[in-house]
């Protein structure tokens, strides 16, 4: 028992024994050195409520600016914005791979950069309401690197209104009931 008590306080004292995920989708960016800075006095309600006390980039411009993946579904229009500024477009694929489901799939083999060399790839899906017309969805890249992909909504069909009119035949709908003989 005396062996794993130092052990135990050793992991719950230490902040960088705990284990972090990556949460953002700045992956394959370099680190900043503030990146490694933490606030001197955190809020303890912020750690708690973070995966095992992950403490997301405080300072840097990324990490305000993040905003991952957005979707807009509206009357108008479906959109995603989705962040890919580490693929080019060649590398960049967007299918509909279902009823209403579009799959966008990013993928570069091994790359040097200078921090070292990577790899990456994801795949996401998004399900489009059957109120959008997949046949017309147009995909663009801006400048940073944001693929924006939209949708338009069909359009109510526009009941017509006519007026029909009316035909009078000579003819009765019923044919007379033979009168009986006495």
């Amino acid at each position: 028992m005396e062996v794993f008590l130092p052990l135990i306080f050793e992991r719950s004292m230490c902040p960088f024994a705990r284990t972090s995920r990556l949460l953002d989708q700045h992956f394959g960016s370099g680190l900043d050195p503030e990146d490694f800075q933490q606030p001197v006095n955190p809020n303890r309600r912020e750690i708690t409520k973070t995966p095992a006390g992950y403490l997301r980039r405080w300072r840097s411009r990324d990490s305000s600016n993040d905003s991952g993946s957005t979707l807009v579904a509206d009357k108008d229009k479906f959109q995603a914005s989705l962040d890919v500024q580490q693929f080019s477009p060649e590398e960049l694929t967007i299918k509909i791979t279902g009823e209403n489901v579009l799959t966008v799939e990013g993928k570069h083999e091994e790359k040097e950069d200078q921090h070292g060399s990577i790899q990456r790839h994801f795949v996401r899906r998004y399900v489009l309401p059957s109120s959008y017309d997949i046949s017309k969805i147009e995909s663009k890249m801006s400048s940073d690197g944001v693929l924006i992909i939209t949708a338009p909504s069909i359009a109510a069909k526009q009941v017509e209104h006519k007026t029909i009119p009316i035909t009078q035949t000579e003819k009765p709908a019923r044919a007379p009931a033979e009168e009986t003989k006495n």
